[in-house]
């Protein structure tokens, strides 16, 4: 299987490096050509709007919501949350999604740069220890379809926001698995998502 991390901004490198300790020898993406070539894709973190503009001036921003809406197993983290997100409750000006999870999502919903923070996350289907949530200017789920599984929520003043969420073959997180150097994200993505 070929897996793509799209390399137009953000940390695109840790993704492919997260890639590399599961034994997949993922590839940088950014044009058509190689877009139209990948199995499954990496929608890393970053500036959401940015990614979006950017896709769209590199002519990617159709096929790339054709292909998730195709099937494509796709991941996206952070930014990448955003991106595959069916709505945005708050969007910059022109910002657009590729869809691919009917849900609606909260942009900076945890605060700004300066109050990123840490927190360990039980995720469903993911045995073992708590994983560690790195969450920078990160969103959540405002709301979601039946068909959306929520796989790991966090409370905030009371109230369950749900940060990691899968449906059909497109997962996402609202943190950063690939800056903390456990791959199980990376390992359920391509093992329940990418095998389906």
């Amino acid at each position: 299987m070929k897996v793509g991390v799209l390399a137009l901004q953000g940390d695109f490198r840790e993704h492919l490096f997260a890639l590399g300790e599961c034994g997949v020898t993922g590839e940088l993406v950014k044009s058509a050509e190689e877009i139209s070539k990948i199995d499954a894709l990496i929608i890393p973190g970053g500036e959401s709007t940015t990614i979006s503009k950017l896709a769209k001036s590199f002519g990617l921003f159709d096929l790339i919501t054709k292909r998730i809406a195709d099937g494509m197993p796709t991941y996206g983290s952070c930014a990448g949350m955003i991106l595959v997100a069916k709505s945005i409750l708050d969007p910059a000006s022109g910002q657009e999604t590729f869809g691919g999870i009917d849900m609606q999502v909260r942009r900076n919903a945890f605060g700004r740069q300066t109050e990123s923070f840490e927190v360990d996350l039980e995720f469903k289907g993911i045995s073992g220890a708590p994983l560690r949530g790195v969450f920078i200017r990160a969103p959540w789920v405002e709301s979601s379809a039946p068909g959306v599984e929520i796989l790991a929520s966090m409370q905030v003043a009371g109230v369950s926001h749900p940060v990691a969420v899968s449906q059909g073959r497109v997962l996402a997180t609202s943190f950063h698995p690939e800056l903390t150097g456990d791959n199980r994200v990376h390992r359920y993505f391509l093992e329940e998502l990418c095998k389906k």
